[in-house]
């Protein structure tokens, strides 16, 4: 995961800046409320610590291991110890929990009355002094490799330190100092406990403020704001009353306290997840577009060159008939291996033509007048239409403005569509008709109609006969219909296809004209 995307190296953005001024200012009120309520006892509520205990334990394990997790990428120094902070201070909530007078007598701690206010203090003060050292470490990188051997060293360091320091504290309880009077109030060394805590607190939010780096900085923040509105209440707002609603609604405020950063990084997680997934999803639509692109490509050079070659065979097979009689007509067989000469450039400007089409920025354009084009390509078909017995007419506008264009393309969407009308007449016994014509167009566009009595296009075909792969010969490849649209869409015209009367097909596109409209337009026939 790149770093910026980490609430390590993220800056804060505005939105998270008043989502924080937000929530502290709900937290402001909450304590406002509860405070007029701060002193009142509550009875037999011992029960719930243990939940309180495991809420705290479960939130700040999983706050540290994600913590954990982002050193394991980043192998920063201030995140280790973050984790590392997290991590005691969950840990230190199961003695506090164990040792608190009235829950867990059964595991016959002792009288431990100084015990839970002594694990108390060391988690109070300890917890912002990994915050401070998080704030002032320099951002310096472990040594790539290092970071499971680092991270298992840092949890085997907490849970001895954790254990050793419970230990001498059971151990010893009547020689710590004298925080509590008895199971409920405190005395008065107590007071320097949360003293202290209030100015950790302190040292830190200013340092955090003035760093201010990242997102994960201004919840740390957050985190410690509410960790001394929950000072306040359980020391001195509530008198250090165990187990009064102040006390209660301070530890509340520190399992809030807690879960911030989790909250924080499980977002994070979820929308570095998220962008991710977008990433891969797009990555694949792309890659899918490109292999559609290349089957496209192929499939239009095998397509579009079967003509020439079909014509090559065919030329060919004349030339060999003409050389094979008892008399070979040698001007004959020339003219056959001309034809072949001039289908296998055709072939090779084929293959250019539809290579350049794919290639955006690479097509060679000039000014083009599609009366030559059509003529061209009639001619080739001359034969073809020949013998399907079909009568070619025309209706050339012979003041057709020029269009700009591939020579090449644009001639070979004529051939695609003359030789698709065709096809089309092949099964009927009508008499096989085919016109083309040629016309100035409304808005300065010029107009090419071919029209056939063939067999005409079905409703659903309509809609599909111009989608790639889509064909409905029993030989097709499908991507005559589709090259013709695309070529003439990349010279900024249309191609539609409609039906003609009373049977057959009209295929019609539109190029833009060079010049402007004549006046006059008189048709060649």
């Amino acid at each position: 995961m790149p770093g910026g995307l980490s609430p390590l190296a993220s800056p804060p953005a505005r939105s998270q800046l008043r989502l924080a001024a937000c929530l502290s200012a709900l937290l402001i009120g909450a304590l406002l409320v509860a405070a007029p309520y701060a002193r009142q006892p509550t009875v037999n509520t011992e029960a719930l610590l243990p939940a309180y205990a495991s809420a705290v334990l479960v939130v700040e394990l999983l706050t540290s291991a994600l913590l954990m997790a982002l050193f394991s990428m980043h192998r920063s120094r201030p995140m280790l110890l973050l984790a590392v902070g997290y991590l005691f201070s969950g840990v230190m909530a199961v003695p506090w929990a164990l040792t608190f007078p009235g829950v867990f007598d059964e595991l016959m701690l002792g009288d431990a009355l100084q015990s839970t206010a002594s694990i108390a203090a060391i988690r109070r003060l300890g917890f912002p002094l990994f915050v401070i050292g998080y704030a002032v470490l320099s951002d310096r990188k472990f040594p790539p490799g290092a970071a499971r051997r680092i991270i298992l060293l840092s949890i085997a360091g907490v849970l001895t330190i954790v254990s050793l320091v419970t230990l001498v504290i059971v151990s010893n309880d009547d020689a710590l100092p004298k925080f509590m009077v008895d199971a409920r109030n405190v005395s008065g060394l107590w007071h320097f406990v949360p003293a202290t805590a209030i100015g950790l607190y302190s040292i830190g939010l200013v340092t955090l403020g003035l760093r201010r780096r990242s997102m994960l900085d201004i919840w740390l923040m957050v985190v410690l704001f509410t960790l001394l509105i929950e000072v306040m209440l359980i020391s001195y707002i509530s008198g250090g009353i165990r187990l009064s609603v102040g006390w209660w609604a301070g530890r509340f405020y520190g399992l809030a306290s807690a879960s911030l950063v989790l909250l924080v990084l499980l977002s994070e997680a979820t929308t570095v997840h998220a962008r991710l997934a977008l990433s891969v999803l797009a990555e694949r639509r792309a890659r899918q577009n490109r292999l559609t692109a290349m089957e496209a490509l192929s499939a239009s050079i095998a397509h579009e060159i079967n003509q020439p070659l079909a014509s090559m065979v065919t030329n060919a097979s004349a030339g060999l008939r003409w050389l094979e009689r008892d008399q070979p007509r040698i001007d004959k067989a020339q003219a056959a291996l001309g034809r072949i000469v001039s289908e296998g450039h055709r072939a090779s400007k084929v293959v250019t033509g539809i290579r350049t089409m794919f290639l955006k920025g690479a097509q060679e354009r000039e000014p083009l007048n599609l009366n030559d084009l059509i003529a061209t390509v009639l001619a080739q078909c001359e034969t073809e239409a020949r013998l399907g017995r079909i009568t070619v007419s025309t209706a050339l506008a012979n003041d057709l403005p020029h269009v700009v264009g591939n020579p090449l393309q644009l001639q070979q969407v004529i051939t695609n569509l003359v030789d698709n009308a065709i096809d089309a007449m092949r099964g009927i016994t009508d008499p096989r008709q085919m016109r083309v014509t040629t016309q100035c167009h409304e808005f300065g566009e010029v107009l090419v109609i071919i029209a056939d009595n063939g067999a005409g296009l079905a409703a659903i075909e309509k809609d599909r006969i111009f989608d790639p792969f889509y064909t409905t010969k029993p030989d097709g490849m499908g991507m005559g219909l589709m090259f013709c649209r695309t070529a003439v869409e990349a010279h900024g015209g249309r191609l539609w296809a409609s039906d003609n009367a009373p049977h057959g097909a009209v295929f019609q596109f539109t190029l833009p004209a060079s010049l402007a409209k004549p006046n006059d337009s008189e048709l060649v026939r």
